[in-house]
């Protein structure tokens, strides 16, 4: 009696981890990286909403093209994405990025030069 209730168990116990409903993540740093890319502001806002996430926060852990999210919005003239990004950073992120800015976009390096003052 004891036999058959454990192979009871371990087939219920089968089933349900083979029947587990399909996971649906997704690669948020690439769908930010493609928004920027498109120069998208809208669909990237409501993409950084949706997951409760700020550009503060993932502008350190985010790269593409192995390069930040305001160098690559700079180099692929996505101008609007780039002023969202600027006008969410802190200013002494903002200062260090400055230089590298001046040589991919001079639009974008005189606003983070406004906003740092």
């Amino acid at each position: 009696m004891n036999a058959s209730k454990v192979v009871l168990m371990l087939t219920l116990l089968s089933i349900t981890l083979l029947t587990s409903p399909p996971s649906y993540s997704f690669n948020i740093s690439q769908n930010v990286c493609e928004y920027i890319a498109s120069d998208d502001k809208k669909r990237l806002r409501s993409l950084l909403k949706t997951n409760r996430l700020k550009i503060r926060a993932i502008f350190k852990d985010v790269q593409c093209n192995s390069m930040n999210i305001l160098i690559f919005a700079a180099k692929r003239n996505a101008n609007a994405v780039g002023s969202l990004i600027i006008k969410k950073l802190p200013k002494s992120v903002l200062k260090e990025q400055i230089a590298d800015l001046e040589a991919a976009s001079a639009d974008l390096a005189t606003k983070a030069k406004d906003r740092v003052g």
